[in-house]
């Protein structure tokens, strides 16, 4: 793999640098939770819900400590799988707090509403020679795979969008 270019900045890191804001001030969320999601909630849950917002204390109910509080997660979920999910809300609360590595969610809040999986997303068409062997180019000096794959993915629904 080539090597940076100094002052080069990564484009998880750009984007993460734009989306995650908007998320922490919309939705209490960040990039971080959404992309280890699937993780932290296991096969069993990865296909039915997603989280949706940590709701925070406001400054006011915190007190005169001014210590942190820990929020109150909503998650979506598919409706037969909510009761299940709400049997694991002490291990996933647990999971969660892992993952932030202090005590971030202290309550779930579970929203019975369709998820979308990615296996019912639609369906991208194939692109032509040209634009194939563009993206490719595009691609070959990025190491990790998984990384390789989600910006073919995001590569075909850019290129072959209709203009």
């Amino acid at each position: 793999m080539k090597e940076p270019r100094r002052g080069a900045k990564q484009l998880a890191e750009l984007a993460n640098g734009i989306v995650d804001p908007v998320l922490a001030r919309r939705a209490g969320i960040s990039t971080a939770l959404l992309g280890s999601w699937n993780e932290i909630v296991g096969d069993s849950f990865a296909d039915c819900t997603r989280p949706e917002k940590i709701a925070w204390p406001r400054l006011r109910d915190i007190g005169e400590d001014g210590g942190h509080r820990p929020g109150v997660l909503t998650i979506a979920c598919e409706g037969g799988r909510a009761l299940f999910l709400s049997h694991a809300q002490g291990e996933l609360i647990g999971r969660i707090n892992s993952f932030f590595g202090y005590p971030a969610v202290v309550q779930i809040r579970i929203v019975q509403k369709p998820v979308l999986p990615l296996s019912n997303r639609r369906k991208l068409k194939p692109l032509d020679a040209v634009k194939s062997r563009r993206l490719e180019a595009m691609v070959e000096d990025i190491e990790s795979d998984k990384l390789k794959d989600a910006i073919r993915r995001l590569g075909r629904g850019v290129l072959g969008a209709k203009r």
